[in-house]
């Protein structure tokens, strides 16, 4: 059910899951100290080569738009294009917005900030969310959302002042989906320094609550 974008189950359309197929998860919840909104797509089995490539180019999107540096209060209609290019590349694209404002224990989806036409311009210490997708109808759908701040950003030029943004998220993706082929040498940095940072913040969490099995998982999915 995960190519429609906006899916809600109910009895009439829900099914039994397999590991032959992708699964798509789009989680949150509110806390005292902040929101979550965040969606990984897996697959358990041998996926195709469609959507092992279409997952690669979602997340190739997801950190193209992720590390870009930009000049403040620029619109995010103006970098929006930054997570589609790599779909864009094979006459793949998808068909909601990239992203919108969350709030501090207050809106999931919260306006003005994202990256559509009538969005206000980026500031340092807006939270967006980062969602490039792609959805085949009938078959199965694709969509990685990450939180990220908008925090200023160190130049070359030291000149002020730049943006970028901080993926605050900190879940690994799915290493049987992503084709490494695909990636540039910057991509795969980004992928690692990534991983290196939650293993660092949620590596000790979990044995501090002797969650050893989740642990494991978490040094499986997090190598270089």
């Amino acid at each position: 059910n995960a190519a429609l974008a906006h899916y809600s189950p109910s009895n009439g359309s829900s099914r039994t899951l397999s590991a032959g197929e992708m699964y798509l998860f789009d989680t949150g919840g509110q806390y005292l100290d902040g929101t979550t909104d965040i969606t990984r797509t897996v697959h358990w089995g041998e996926p195709t080569p469609l959507q092992k490539e279409a997952y690669t180019r979602v997340l190739m999107g997801c950190i193209d738009l992720s590390r870009l540096v930009f000049p403040s209060n620029t619109a995010g209609r103006t970098v929006e294009s930054f997570a589609r290019r790599a779909l864009w590349d094979v006459g793949l694209n998808y068909g909601h917005g990239t992203g919108h404002g969350i709030g501090n224990f207050l809106s999931v989806h919260e306006w003005p900030v994202g990256f559509q036409s009538n969005n206000v311009a980026l500031q340092a210490g807006m939270f967006t969310s980062i969602e490039p997708g792609y959805y085949r109808d009938g078959e199965f759908g694709i969509r990685i959302e990450d939180v990220a701040l908008v925090v200023e950003a160190q130049t070359e030029s030291g000149e002020k002042p730049f943006l970028t943004f901080e993926v605050v998220s900190l879940v690994p993706y799915d290493r049987n989906l992503i084709d490494l082929s695909l990636l540039s040498p910057e991509q795969i940095r980004y992928l690692n320094s990534y991983y290196e940072r939650i293993r660092a913040h949620v590596g000790p969490e979990l044995r501090r609550q002797r969650l050893e099995e989740a642990y494991e998982w978490l040094q499986e999915s997090t190598q270089p």
